[in-house]
Order: structure tokens, then C-alpha cells, then sequence
């Protein structure tokens, strides 16, 4: 082990501030200053570590428009960083960024590093409410790089037909998945609220949740006026939570760094290797197999490949969890059993423990280090997902040092290779018949059923995307019996094309 080039996590930090007055509520620069602070007395060195860092990095923060938001955390703290980082929005960020951080310990670029991400969108929706104009430090004298790429998650072809958020299109794939499975729809619900049963139970136990609160199977998916429908099958509790106030943060450094301060081992946990990729299908409606997300495989399979390690080897796992589908697939793509004993999250996950935007595996990062160093050693597999099961990042951790160096990227034989994974350009030029392949009821907060989103191939072989008839009996059916596989005719309305089943 080269104690000069080997990452090691060795603090974190996280904050949940509950119900406070807007105009009292910390500001994202406070939240940080926070969590490299907490980080670093975690880690038992204080001030000293904070005087180490030369990268600091902050996840893209909603609503917070500073220039140069790490510099401005680099002087609150009096850290000499000069190598500054801030992001794209997305779920896998988090993930990705601490495996590039850690990558450029292991190519001698970087000796100590902070990373932290807050989330405020409860300050800020209490403040719109109330009135209050919130006066957030701004600032910086020059533009941090940026981690990520931004682009758009999904296409004008599918806003226009109701697909423009996470709880319009997660909906879309967890249908398809049942109907691949060959479950009932009870069945399928049932199977979704057990599992994220466990998740709550997990959430009712975290400190640092936003809803510490283990609720039953039948709470779950039942759908009473507390628990409205969102987009069938999903629940208001089955849904990631993001309007919360949290933050989190964690210092990445070097054995020959903790030596020199006096970071005890008991202390450190080390970065084995992490891997990113996406889907060739950037957009949802454009998925060659709605029920199949295989760059996840990539990904994951990758990390673990890299560190010389099988599933059997993890001991504790926390997949990314904004939908139930999100944690199904992950599982699926490492054939793991939907009722493995290990569980799949550290924290309680996002509809939970909270789902504070970018931020969120920075949560499961921090859990993650604190759950191996409790357990007395241990590994763990920590994975993010960004836009619709679109980008996918994961990394690996252990108390101790990996078999192999460890390194970040995607192995060469990679398990997408075996389909094909080619994008099926979407359309509403279509006539004729159709078959639906996926498809998701939006409900408004009354209750009731109001568009059919439908996607599937018509029978002269294109990918359509249409609205199912905006009639309350056609809704209804949609939800109350299996749509996918049901032929249908299309028809426009002003600009739109419905499919009717037929």
C-alpha cells in the first residue's frame, strides 16, 4: 500500500434541521462550514485537517447562486484549498464525485479533500409561503470546475405527453418490470411494500432521518387520503421525500496524512475502487427493454470487478432508492435476491430517511463509513442513480486496505455488450394499432385518475408515446387491471395522439 496515494474516508458529518422559521434556518454556506467542521472533528484532528485540504468540492446546491460556493466554505474554515469543484444536479453526483476526488489522491494530485452537499427546498418553499426573502451569502472570485455534464433528462416529445418529472416516468419502468416478472398487480404491490418496509424500519433507527418512522406493508401502498396515489403503482410513501433541510459531509486524505495528525486507524475507511456510466438510451421513452436498465450492470459489476471483490463479499449495501424500482433493478443487476438478508440501505433511503436532491449519497456515503466503523470492519457497496435510472455511478469500501490498487472505470467485458442497447427514437406520428410496453395513471391531489401516459410499438414497428383517452372509465381500467401488453387504435385530439384501448 503506497500510504501517500491510498484514499481514505476519514470524517463525516451530517445535519437533518426540522420545522424552522425560514428567516432563522441555516443558509447553505452555514450548513457547509457545518459539515466540514463536524467532518473533520469526526475524524478526531479538527483544525489541523481542515489546514490540510487543497480540494474542496460542494454538490450543486438548489437555489444557492454563490459563484464560487467551495471557495467561500475553503475561507470560513481557513482552508488553503485551491482546487475547487461544484456539480451537476443529479442522484448519482455524489458517488461520482467522491470517486473522482479519491481517483485523484491515487494519481498524487490531492492530499486531503472535502466534499459536502446541503439540500434547503423546505427553508425555501416555507419562505415563498411566508413571504420571506432569504438573503444567502453570496460570492467567489472565480469559477470552480464542474463534476457531471449537464443536459436535460428528458425530451420535449415527453413533456408534452406528461413524462417531465421523477414521479411521472420512475412509474413507467416499475410497470414494465411487474409485467416482465409476471406478477399481478397485487402481487407487485405487495412485493414493493415489503420492500421498502425494510427501508423505514432502517429510517426509524437513523438519527439523521427526515421521517424516523417504520410503517407496515398495508401504510405503505395503501391509499387513504394521507397517502394519496402519485402515478400508479406508487404511493405518496413510496416516493422520494425532497423538501427537506439537510446536509452532509466527509474529508478524504491519505495514510501518510492521518499518520502525520494523528487520525487513528480505527478511524480511517478506505476507498477500494468506482465506477460511472449511463445508458445509451438517454431518454426514458427511447429504452430498447423499459424492464432492463444495463449500464446499472455495468456499473456496479465494474466497481466490483475493479476491487477484486464478489456481491459475497459485501457486507452492507445501500442502493440508491428515490422509487422502488430504482432499488429492484439495482438488485436485479447483480442478481441479488429481492429479500436478501443484508438489506439494501444504510440510511432508510429517500421517501425516508430523506431525499435532499444531490445531496442524498453523500448521506449514504457518511452512513455507509459509520456503519464499517461500528461494525469493527466490513465492506460496503454505496450506488447513486441520476435523472431516470439514466446515470449510474458506484464505489466500494472497506476498513481495510483492497487486495488491489484501487482504481475507478468500467472493466472491458461489460454486460451491456451481450444486448442491444441501441435507442428507439420516440413518436406520436403514428396510426393505426399499437401494443403498450409501459405505461403510468397520473392522479391529482383529490384522488383522482386525470392522464394515461402510454409507450409502447405500433404495428408498423415504431416507438410511440401517446395519452390514453382523458375519460375517468379509461383511467380507471388502466389502474384497476394490466395494461401492458394491450393492443389499442390511435387517434388525435388537437396535437396530442391517444391510444384506446381496443
Amino acid at each position: 500500500m503506497n500510504d501517500e496515494r491510498t484514499p481514505i474516508l476519514v470524517g463525516t458529518a451530517q445535519l437533518v434541521e426540522r420545522d424552522v422559521d425560514p428567516a432563522e434556518a441555516a443558509e447553505p454556506l452555514a450548513m457547509l462550514e457545518q459539515m466540514a467542521r463536524g467532518a473533520a472533528e469526526d475524524a478526531g484532528a479538527g483544525d489541523s485537517l481542515l489546514r490540510q485540504l487543497d480540494t474542496i468540492a460542494i454538490l450543486n446546491v438548489a437555489g444557492w447562486r454563490a459563484r464560487n460556493g467551495a471557495q467561500l466554505v475553503a475561507e470560513k474554515v481557513g482552508a488553503p484549498a485551491t482546487t475547487f469543484y461544484t456539480s451537476e444536479m443529479g442522484g448519482q453526483i455524489g458517488v461520482t464525485s467522491i470517486n473522482h476526488l479519491s481517483e485523484r489522491i491515487v494519481n498524487g494530485e490531492s492530499q486531503a479533500a472535502l466534499l459536502a452537499g446541503c439540500n434547503n427546498m423546505r427553508t425555501m418553499k416555507k419562505a415563498d409561503t411566508a413571504g420571506v426573502t432569504l438573503d444567502w451569502t453570496m460570492g467567489g472570485t472565480s469559477d470552480p470546475e464542474m463534476l457531471g455534464v449537464a443536459k436535460p433528462g428528458h425530451s420535449e416529445l415527453e413533456a408534452k405527453y406528461g413524462m417531465e418529472t421523477p414521479p411521472d416516468i420512475y412509474p413507467i419502468f416499475e410497470n414494465a418490470l411487474r409485467a416482465s416478472l409476471g406478477l399481478s398487480l397485487d402481487e407487485h404491490l405487495e412485493r414493493i411494500g415489503k420492500l421498502f418496509h425494510k427501508f423505514s424500519a432502517v429510517a426509524a433507527k437513523n438519527p439523521h432521518a427526515w421521517f424516523p418512522i417504520e410503517r407496515s406493508v398495508e401504510e405503505l401502498i395503501t391509499v387513504v387520503p394521507s397517502n394519496r396515489m402519485i402515478s400508479y403503482p406508487y404511493t405518496k410513501y413510496l416516493n422520494a421525500v425532497l423538501n427537506t433541510d439537510q446536509a452532509a459531509g466527509m474529508i478524504l486524505t491519505t495514510p501518510a496524512v492521518a499518520k502525520r495528525l494523528g487520525i487513528a486507524e480505527d478511524r480511517w475507511v478506505y476507498w477500494l475502487g468506482g465506477a460511472e456510466t449511463e445508458e445509451e438510451a438517454w431518454f426514458p421513452s427511447e429504452r430498447p427493454n423499459f424492464a432492463d436498465t444495463p449500464a446499472m450492470a455495468d456499473s456496479s459489476r465494474s466497481v466490483l470487478a475493479n476491487a477484486d471483490l464478489t456481491t459475497d463479499d459485501i457486507d452492507h449495501i445501500d442502493f440508491y432508492s428515490c422509487f422502488p424500482i430504482a432499488v429492484e433493478q439495482a438488485a436485479r443487476q447483480l442478481d441479488l435476491d429481492i429479500e436478501d438478508p443484508r438489506g439494501f440501505t444504510v440510511t432508510g433511503g429517500l421517501p425516508y430517511a430523506g431525499g435532499p436532491a444531490s445531496a442524498y449519497t453523500l448521506h449514504s456515503l457518511a452512513a455507509m463509513a459509520d456503519k464499517l466503523r461500528e461494525a469493527g470492519g466490513g465492506r460496503g457497496l454505496v450506488t447513486g442513480n441520476g435523472w431516470y435510472l439514466t446515470k449510474h455511478a458506484a464505489s466500494v469500501w472497506s476498513t481495510q486496505p483492497g487486495a488491489s490498487p484501487p482504481k475507478r472505470g468500467l472493466i472491458e467485458d461489460l454486460p451491456s455488450a451481450a444486448i442491444d442497447t441501441t435507442p428507439r427514437a420516440a413518436t406520436d406520428d403514428v396510426s393505426g394499432r399499437g401494443t403498450v410496453e409501459a405505461y403510468t395513471v397520473q392522479f391529482d391531489r383529490e384522488g383522482a385518475p386525470y392522464r394515461g401516459i402510454m409507450i409502447g410499438t405500433s404495428d408498423q414497428g415504431t416507438r410511440f408515446i401517446a395519452n390514453a383517452p382523458f375519460e375517468q372509465d379509461v383511467l380507471e381500467d388502466l389502474v384497476a387491471n394490466e395494461a401492458i401488453g394491450l393492443d389499442g387504435t390511435f387517434r388525435k385530439k388537437d396535437d396530442l395522439t391517444l391510444f384506446s384501448p381496443a
